[in-house]
């Protein structure tokens, strides 16, 4: 796996874990580099941090584009890569759009249900298409 796979997958893992348990992810990944021998990749991090600066812009980008769900209904998973995915197409020009969207459906197809590849590519595929309307 790729250094910014990694580093996404560990993103999604901190950001998952910080919402079931309702405290910070960046606490989260601060307190998992400190006690334990996990590699921290600065790009975790970054994608964290980005998340959580945009979240509200991002969840507000996400219930205006699923079908037939609410960002509460969803899979905790598919969320957390929805964010990532939704931050990185919308908010970092350094990773082309169809690596946000492929590597988004990796990690769930890896992590959540049948059905979230799906799902997740359709969400991410309607925002990269009209990605330019909404940039703040």
């Amino acid at each position: 796996m790729r250094a910014r796979a990694k580093a996404r997958r560990r993103a999604l893992e901190f950001l998952f874990e910080a919402e079931a348990r309702d405290v910070n992810p960046l606490a989260v990944a601060i307190s998992r580099r400190e006690n334990s021998d996990i590699v921290l990749n600065e790009y975790s991090l970054t994608i964290i941090e980005g998340v959580m600066a945009h979240l509200d812009r991002i969840d507000e980008v996400l219930e205006s584009y699923v079908k037939d769900w609410t960002i509460e209904r969803m899979p905790a998973v598919d969320r957390s890569a929805l964010r990532i995915g939704v931050w990185e197409l919308l908010y970092n020009d350094d990773v082309p759009d169809a690596v946000a969207v492929a590597e988004a459906v990796v990690n769930v197809r890896e992590l959540s249900t049948d059905e979230s590849p799906e799902f997740v590519n359709g969400v991410l595929g309607r925002i990269q298409s009209v990605k330019d309307t909404l940039v703040d």
